[in-house]
């Protein structure tokens, strides 16, 4: 018998037709790796950073939330802490005058006496006190600091004062920056000349305590 003669099927793989134009079936397979390409170059976009206004809102609300978690003080509480000072520094007072008689009870602490108080420590720490003959030792940046606290007195009281309190306050602010400005001219002489001795106390001493 004679063998069975199996056809075959020639397939043309050309891209081009015999009039020189591209074959559709060519075009499919380019259209699927473009397709495939652009689906592998996306990629997952990342989060923009948080902005520098939203950080600040943050941590304003975060600052205020603190402050409201703090506890407000009643009034009964600030009496109560009140009374129990001045019963506590009573009883000190009168064990100090048991141990020491005929010492003078201390005067009360007033506003002639805060001027009072804030102005020696700036005179002190701008050499005021020195024995004479010996070199004074001048702190200038607390001497500065002792200054500044009776401007912000001078300040804060305003339309509060007596007139001799105002007058007080404004002769001791006078004094302390006077002499402020006579030690940092004497200190800046002194680096330049360091021979140049530094002048005596300021002012020759304290001219406003009572």
């Amino acid at each position: 018998m004679a063998d069975k003669v199996t056809p075959f099927v020639v397939n043309d793989r050309r891209k081009f037709t015999t009039e020189g134009e591209l074959r559709p079936e060519s075009e499919r397979p380019r259209e699927e790796e473009q397709e495939e390409a652009s689906k592998a170059a996306v990629t997952a976009v990342p989060e923009p950073p948080q902005s520098e206004p939203a950080a600040e809102a943050e941590a304003a609300e975060a600052a205020e939330a603190a402050e409201q978690e703090l506890p407000k003080l009643t009034e009964e509480q600030a009496e109560r802490s009140k009374a129990a000072y001045e019963a506590t520094a009573e009883r000190l007072d009168t064990a100090i005058r048991a141990a020491n008689p005929g010492m003078e009870q201390l005067p009360p602490v007033n506003f002639d006496r805060l001027v009072q108080s804030i102005y020696m420590t700036a005179i002190m720490q701008l050499g005021g006190g020195t024995p004479e003959g010996e070199q004074a030792r001048v702190d200038i940046l607390g001497a500065r600091q002792s200054i500044d606290m009776l401007n912000v007195l001078q300040e804060k009281s305003k339309g509060n004062l007596t007139e001799d309190e105002s007058r007080m306050l404004e002769n001791a602010l006078f004094e302390v920056r006077m002499a402020f400005l006579e030690i940092t001219q004497a200190l800046a002489r002194q680096a330049r000349q360091p021979e140049s001795p530094l002048p005596p106390p300021p002012g020759g001493g304290p001219r406003i305590v009572r």
